[in-house]
């Protein structure tokens, strides 16, 4: 089969590889219909996360068809339309067993396109199949559904829920990118009483008011001015991180209000000052974490009945083979107004009866 294969720093190429096979018992193999890419790729492409190691097949979301299923595997089976979770939970540790299975240590979490072969390719293995694989709603369109394996879950766990929003809040979020986006769209399910975001890019500002902000500001006109202004003085209830730069985390610790809620969601590579001078009065909490995809049923639900909707993120479509192009489009986001792009993918209009 083809597959695109990190083969180090900068270095990457859409080759043939093995077809994939079972090896354990909990395993499936999944034909890949739609796969998208993640910021987090092009960190590995650039170096920037030393466990992967050249060889590997990229990529940590898909949609697509089960082929084959290991004896164990009792919830999917060959036929059945799948996404794939970017996280793969064991099911039996002790973080499993409180549903956090971004820190599996059974063999699972972040592994697909990390520590195994992953995603962006034609064929791929997937381990722990009765967790990380969720039957698709029959409507559910491939390009939608794939945004299911992260950014959405993501932005709905790390971002809202640990933000804890609830009805009436002022969110601040800042950073409009897909993540971001995914923030604004999930917390509106809470109906806050006003969502503001911020970036720095008037494009992705247009994308925030399209999927719900209620106000945008960009980053450069004093957006922590207006957010005073907005709340009488007080500042957020909730301050939603969705960057990953010191400037935009100690931003929302500036914002947020006293007894309010920061929810960092986004990769940090430097380190950020926490002004604990200012904060220890002001009884804040702050959280971070990494996704645990326990979420990820009802956000389906959610998008199968209409109640969620994805398909605005989708802003650029690939035939699975043109990896290079989709990887370049993706990458010059400032210049091609990229927020994800998708390879592959079928529409899916009808329901067929069971």
């Amino acid at each position: 089969m083809k597959a695109l294969v990190f083969e180090g720093p900068g270095r990457t190429a859409w080759r043939d590889v093995p077809d994939p096979a079972p090896r354990d018992p909990s395993d499936a193999v999944v034909r890949v219909d739609a796969v998208t890419i993640c910021g987090t790729d092009l960190h590995i492409v650039k170096g920037d996360v030393p466990e992967v190691a050249p060889g590997t097949v990229l990529g940590h979301e898909a949609v697509g068809e089960v082929m084959e299923t290991g004896a164990q595997v009792g919830t999917v089976r060959p036929g059945d339309r799948v996404l794939i979770s970017c996280i793969s939970p064991c099911g039996g540790c002790r973080f499993c067993r409180e549903r956090r299975y971004g820190l599996c240590q059974g063999g699972g979490g972040w592994i697909l396109g990390h520590l195994i072969d992953g995603t962006q390719a034609e064929y791929v293995r997937v381990p722990f199949a009765d967790l990380s694989l969720h039957q698709l709603p029959g409507p559910v369109d491939d390009a939608e559904a794939v945004l299911l394996a992260d950014i959405f879950p993501t932005a709905y766990e790390v971002g809202v829920l640990n933000g804890r929003v609830r009805p009436g809040d002022t969110v601040a979020v800042v950073g409009a990118g897909p993540i971001g986006l995914a923030t604004i769209a999930t917390a509106r399910l809470y109906s806050p009483g006003r969502i503001i975001a911020v970036d720095v890019a008037d494009s992705r500002l247009a994308a925030a008011r399209e999927i719900g902000a209620d106000v945008t500001v960009s980053g450069n006109e004093q957006p922590e001015q207006l957010i005073t202004d907005l709340t009488g003085g007080l500042g957020a209830d909730v301050a939603v991180e969705a960057v990953g730069l010191p400037e935009t985390f100690e931003l929302c610790a500036r914002v947020v209000r006293p007894g309010g809620r920061v929810a960092n969601v986004g990769v940090h590579g430097r380190p950020a000052t926490l002004h604990l001078e200012d904060l220890w009065i002001k009884d804040v909490t702050i959280t971070t974490g990494l996704v645990d995809t326990f979420s990820t049923d009802l956000l389906l639900g959610l998008l199968g009945n209409g109640t969620l909707s994805s398909s605005s993120l989708v802003t650029h479509r690939f035939e699975l083979g043109r990896m290079a192009e989709a990887y370049d489009v993706f990458a010059r986001a400032a210049d091609t107004g990229a927020l994800k792009v998708v390879l592959g993918g079928v529409p899916h209009d009808t329901v067929v009866p069971a």
